[in-house]
């Protein structure tokens, strides 16, 4: 057992005090007194229990203030260990953010469903780093690797797709991602890249990030966002927005064979529930990857020491009351 505030526990000088004080007192018979005419319905009463039973509440509210003292400095024990699932997997998620991710072909249009989808895919994975990189015609993290899934899932809630410039640099964002991830120790390290483009912009082929990623050993899923033929894309014109049909174009071929030089999987989803459907699957795939891993579990004690306390001032309270009505 260890203590959160272990200089709390000067505290416990107090009743050691307190009980000195009391046996100072009783040694020099100095304990509160009255006269009365006479002693003698008290020298016919000779009971040893009384005599005890009149510092038992003393003792009592000495114990309840030693428990609050202990309490308040948080003890805390580690002598449990707790057998855990654990993935050890380390997975950044690269997301096209460009403005073709505002097409309607998804509930209620790309980037919100594969956002939504994404944050479900977090929270089924509370043992596993995760971060998060958005890309558009350049790319930067958005998340660095984190197992804070409440600020990984609010900065995802964050991501629009006027983040940054225009474009589908494929080759920048999965570089980014790479950057991110390679220096990882876990057991498994996995990038998820989301695009529903074409590569037209950016520093870096899509090629060349790949090599990358497989060089360090880094496996990439990649998912094709986009309904097949056209999708609705929201267009200004002079009278307002209005959706019209635009082509939808996937560089299926590209997706494939970065998947396949990492060791990864192409998916295609064309709405909601098969984008939802693929992460199921690769959190499937991933969870196949499962060690045992044990790690000391901590236990705040003062709960057990405030109860204890508690216990101890009831008892006082009843033992006087029934004390002072003893004839």
């Amino acid at each position: 057992m260890f203590f959160e505030y272990p200089k709390l526990l000067f505290l416990l000088v107090i009743p050691v005090l307190l009980v000195l004080h009391k046996v100072y007192i009783v040694l020099k018979g100095r304990e509160p007194h009255m006269r009365v005419s006479t002693t003698a319905p008290w020298m016919a009463v000779k009971s040893p229990v009384q005599a005890i039973l009149h510092y038992i509440p003393f003792a009592l509210r000495i114990i309840a203030l030693s428990a609050i003292i202990v309490a308040i400095a948080r003890p805390r024990s580690s002598s449990q260990l707790d057998r855990v699932d654990t993935e050890g997997i380390d997975i950044v998620m690269a997301m096209d953010v460009s403005t073709s991710m505002l097409a309607r072909d998804f509930t209620p249009d790309r980037i919100s469903a594969s956002k939504d989808i994404a944050i479900e895919f977090i929270a089924q994975r509370p043992s596993d780093r995760i971060g998060i990189v958005v890309f558009a015609g350049e790319s930067y993290t958005q998340c660095p690797l984190t197992t804070d899934r409440a600020t990984l899932i609010n900065l995802m809630k964050e991501i629009s797709t006027d983040l940054i410039e225009d474009g589908t640099a494929i080759g920048n964002g999965l570089a980014t991602a790479v950057a991110r991830i390679k220096d990882s120790d876990a057991k498994s390290r996995v990038i998820i890249l989301l695009t529903d483009g074409v590569n037209n912009s950016g520093e870096i082929s899509p090629e060349t990030a790949a090599e990358i990623a497989k060089t360090y050993g880094i496996r990439v899923y990649t998912i094709g966002v986009g309904a097949n033929g056209t999708a609705p894309y929201p267009v200004m014109t002079p009278w307002g927005v209005q959706m019209q049909n635009v082509e939808v174009q996937i560089d299926e071929a590209l997706l494939s064979n970065i998947a396949k030089a990492t060791g990864g999987r192409y998916f295609r989803a064309t709405d909601n529930t098969k984008l939802s459907e693929i992460y199921s699957e690769i959190n499937k795939m991933e969870k196949a990857r499962t060690t045992i891993d044990s790690f000391p579990v901590y236990k705040d004690l003062f709960g057990t020491y405030g109860l204890i306390a508690l216990v101890c001032l009831l008892l006082e309270v009843l033992l006087t009351f029934i004390i002072r009505r003893l004839p």
